[in-house]
């Protein structure tokens, strides 16, 4: 069962390092994202700051026009840790707080090189979507083939049966922004059967999820 491409892309949040990289094709194409984005008025959400490549997608997308909106843990503020956000700040009173405001306010999420931190977002989301939680639209900026052992991983997950090749389609991959963004506008997702009986919505759901937080060990 297919849903229609019909994806008007208003926020993206990007999900990206605070380092900018060894290879200066990274920042490059960093910046040519923010440049894209600016130009097809779509507004940015990311994680603050002004350093590495949050700082180079954050000042393109500003200077091109369009709005910048750097979510932050409060101590990450407190501190000076990651520099001065570009463009509006929300702080936040811890790093899940990020997340759920990311996901709360962005149409499609777009991860960028990085580390840990990157990698973790951006699975979250894939995890959620997954689980049909959202159908919110997830791609890889797949810069220099930095993202090509990660692709090969899921394809050996799929191929181990640990991962269905429809939920294997949910996070798209482009070597350049437009063709990244054409791709997300033009997504049609592949609905699992047998998590699309899944209603996270229910009064019945929610009352589970306040039982399951009042368990202890």
């Amino acid at each position: 069962m297919a849903c229609s491409p019909s994806h008007h892309i208003r926020n993206i949040c990007v999900f990206d390092g605070s380092s900018p990289g060894k290879e200066k094709e990274f920042l490059e194409s960093t910046n040519h994202l923010g440049q894209v984005l600016a130009e097809r008025k779509i507004h940015l959400m990311y994680g603050g700051g002004s350093l590495g490549l949050m700082g180079g997608v954050s000042i393109a997308v500003f200077f091109g026009g369009s709005q910048v909106l750097g979510v932050v843990p409060k101590d990450l503020a407190k501190e000076d840790i990651i520099g001065k956000t570009i463009g509006e700040e929300l702080q936040v009173p811890i790093m899940s707080d990020r997340l759920n405001a990311m996901f709360n306010h962005a149409d499609a999420f777009i991860s960028l090189l990085g580390g840990l931190g990157t990698l973790e977002k951006i699975f979250h989301i894939f995890y959620w979507a997954q689980l049909h939680i959202h159908h919110k639209l997830i791609g890889l900026l797949n810069v220099n083939g930095f993202y090509d052992n990660l692709l090969s991983f899921l394809d050996q997950a799929v191929k181990q049966e640990f991962l269905t090749s429809s939920a294997q389609q949910i996070i798209i991959s482009a070597a350049t922004a437009e063709q990244l963004i054409d791709q997300l506008q033009s997504f049609i997702s592949v609905i699992d059967p047998s998590m699309s009986r899944i209603n996270w919505s229910t009064k019945e759901s929610r009352k589970k999820f306040r039982l399951d937080l009042s368990l202890r060990l």
